[in-house]
């Protein structure tokens, strides 16, 4: 039997693939009657207002909008406070009753601990349980140009979680790694199970890991075990020479099954909240068919690919994806708004709480 290298898979696969076909978006789960499932927002789904308005990320002014949406409550970053801001927080939690979780960095060094432990400290006295954070800020593919980088990086995650581990288990805050276009599920399951700690899980994210060639409700399945929150969010794709393009878009129009993402993250946790992302943005490519992407892939096996181009195939959107860079600020804005509101709408209408 002869062997093909990848360059030579990936190259074949670039010539084969036929045209994409139409595809019928998936519906979700109907509520049947049941009452609907009111979502968080993550801050990351406003990031064209917060670049227009440069105090909307500040977690009260977030919080008051997100409740004139009706959001169950926010995940955002809440920083180090004092005193009198933690109790206005705690003030408005109380009035609203919406929940807050938030957003920090990990220590990358020692030097790094202390400001760690404080924004946590903050967040702890604010009624937090839960902070979201990553081990790489960017994408694994853009990142890095050779296997040798990504090994360092492996080495630095584990570093990361060593001196976080000490501060979230003294504050009793649970740390929530999200899979970020970083880690592959079960790498990332080998992290957390490593750092060793009740207080170290994962935010499941329902989108990301389908741009490192993982089936998305797979992922959800091989996560919702060590899962302490979760970005929520529906997905359309499409090819283009070099690979797919991948794009949130709003719940009900992309390909998700989102009626069984919930199913499995409640089998696992029955109080875990669903936060919605929907970030509005021009869709990303992810250069899977260029040798670049697979500088950190090793010993991925090809089947991988092939079966994500499959997907991609099989639910490619029936209409553009989302495009938002060529359009003026204010619709930019009116768009992404849009985006969340009817997100959230959606949520209420046909999704079981």
């Amino acid at each position: 039997m002869m062997t093909l290298t990848r360059r030579q898979f990936v190259a074949g696969c670039a010539a084969a693939l036929p045209t994409i076909g139409s595809f019928r978006f998936a519906a979700a789960e109907e509520g049947s009657g049941a009452a609907g499932q009111a979502l968080g927002v993550v801050i990351h789904s406003y990031g064209i207002r917060q670049h227009e308005e440069k105090n909307f990320g500040d977690p009260l002014v977030f919080l008051d909008y997100c409740r004139t949406l009706g959001a169950a409550g926010v995940q955002t970053g809440i920083g180090a406070r004092d005193e009198s801001y933690i109790e206005k927080v705690r003030a408005l939690l109380a009035r609203t009753g919406m929940y807050l979780e938030g957003i920090a960095r990990l220590p990358r060094a020692a030097a790094d601990v202390e400001a760690f432990a404080a924004e946590l400290r903050t967040a702890r006295d604010c009624g937090v349980t839960v902070v979201r954070s990553v081990l790489l800020e960017g994408r694994r593919y853009e990142t890095f140009e050779s296997a040798d980088a990504f090994r360092k990086f492996a080495d630095e995650c584990g570093e990361r979680l060593d001196l976080a581990r000490p501060v979230v288990e003294k504050l009793g805050v649970r740390l929530a790694i999200e899979n970020h276009k970083d880690w592959r599920a079960d790498d990332l399951v080998r992290i957390i199970q490593r750092a060793n700690s009740p207080q170290i899980g994962v935010c499941v994210d329902t989108g990301n890991s389908i741009a490192l060639l993982e089936e998305p409700h797979e992922v959800v399945e091989a996560l919702a075990p060590l899962a302490f929150t979760t970005h929520f969010k529906d997905m359309g794709v499409a090819e283009y020479p070099g690979g797919f393009l991948l794009s949130e878009v709003p719940l009900g129009k992309g390909f998700l099954d989102l009626g069984r993402i919930i199913r499995l993250l409640r089998e696992k946790n029955p109080a875990i909240r669903l936060n919605l992302e929907m970030i509005t943005r021009d869709p990303l490519r992810i250069p899977c068919l260029e040798s670049r992407y697979w500088a950190t892939f090793e010993s991925l096996p090809a089947k991988h690919l092939a079966a994500t181009l499959s997907l991609v195939r099989q639910k490619a959107s029936h209409e553009p994806l989302p495009q938002v860079a060529d359009k003026p600020p204010a619709e930019r804005l009116a768009f992404e708004d849009d985006n969340v509101r009817r997100s959230l709408a959606y949520a209420k209408e046909h999704l079981r709480s």
